[in-house]
């Protein structure tokens, strides 16, 4: 029973201030005995406070000098409790993660992104602005994982390579912006460069991972690149990466803004949607993943939602606290005034 008490103490551990906790609280009880010693000491001739050289106190001094060894042994004894309590001062929390996926998003910013088709909070967006939320809200959701992305237009870019550090990754999300790559729609490249960050992240990662997929996010059919979408489709099927493809915005005319020589918005105008589904499909079936169609933000919500359920595993988070013990502080503290507490030794006569 005596070894299981501390830990279960430490179990409870208390917060203090700042950075500073107690690992054992509960000693604090024991807080509960000192004004009862007091009462009992004052009912009984004998000392109920244990402390040696006590019977020297009754020696002939003047009332003050009589009660100070007394205070001293209970302050002493509140001290001793204290550093049973363990008060630690924490320098670090780290959240050490069970097996998780690798997974890359790739998105579509070419300028068709800027097709207003969705309506949020009651007003018109762009199909960008539609899906930041709920890309931001699928990586809340898988914190065993780590995330990458890539960006591509009229190229391919790495947005940002595999992480943990989820905070940072819905920073760059945040930042996305339309017009950053040359125009165009390199789907096969994008999908290529998605599969390079993953094969380099296995040849770096410091434990196992349960697998490693592709979510594959456009609104038109490739136009530009150097690989097709079908042997990019090729080459994820050859090292068994699934890839899940979103066909983003609506069928048909759609409302559009536009833009003059200085890119400042002057109206609004229609264009025609050119997304290529059938591709898309292609890519998913050959991979082993899935074709969603997200015409507004509802389905792509529910599209990554079915990508989560399909691919998530159940995994172990354990919390490494790594922490500095001071009970050595208040443990001193209480051996100086027990000292200062014990009366010298009557000399023999």
């Amino acid at each position: 029973m005596a070894n299981l008490l501390p830990a279960f103490l430490h179990d409870l551990a208390l917060p203090l201030w700042g950075q500073y906790r107690l690992a054992a609280p509960l000693w604090l009880l024991a807080l509960l005995l000192l004004p009862l010693a007091s009462w009992l000491r004052r009912r009984r001739p004998v000392s109920v406070l244990l402390i040696p050289h006590a019977a020297a106190w009754a020696a002939p001094r003047a009332p003050a000098v009589r009660r100070w060894p007394v205070r001293l042994g209970y302050a002493a004894a509140g001290l001793a409790i204290l550093a049973l309590a363990r008060p630690q001062r924490i320098d670090d929390t780290r959240v050490v993660r069970g097996e998780g996926y690798d997974l890359v998003v790739a998105i579509d910013l070419s300028t068709s992104m800027y097709a207003e088709d969705s309506v949020v909070d009651g007003r018109r967006v762009n199909r960008l602005e539609a899906l930041k939320p709920v890309l931001e809200a699928f990586i809340r959701r898988r914190p065993a994982d780590r995330i990458g992305f890539v960006a591509f237009a009229g190229r391919a870019y790495t947005l940002a390579p595999l992480t943990h550090d989820h905070d940072w990754l819905a920073r760059q999300v945040a930042r996305l912006r339309i017009g950053l790559i040359e125009d165009g729609t390199a789907l096969g490249d994008g999908l290529g460069l998605a599969l390079a960050r993953l094969q380099r992240a296995r040849s770096e990662a410091d434990a196992p991972r349960a697998g490693a997929f592709v979510v594959l996010m456009t609104d038109g059919a490739n136009n530009r690149g150097q690989l097709a979408p079908a042997q990019a489709a090729a080459l994820a099927k050859a090292r068994g990466v699934p890839v899940f493809t979103i066909g983003v915005g609506r069928d048909g005319l759609v409302p559009f803004p536009a833009f003059d020589e200085q890119g400042r918005r002057v109206g609004m105008t229609r264009r025609m949607s050119d997304l290529d589904p059938a591709a898309l499909r292609q890519i998913a079936t050959e991979t082993g993943g899935l074709y969603f169609r997200a015409e507004d933000p509802d389905a792509a919500n529910a599209a990554f939602a079915e990508i989560d359920r399909a691919q998530k595993i159940t995994f172990d988070q354990t919390t490494q606290v790594l922490a500095t013990e001071l009970y050595a502080w208040p443990a001193a503290l209480a051996a100086l005034l027990l000292a200062l507490a014990t009366p010298p030794p009557v000399p023999r006569r």
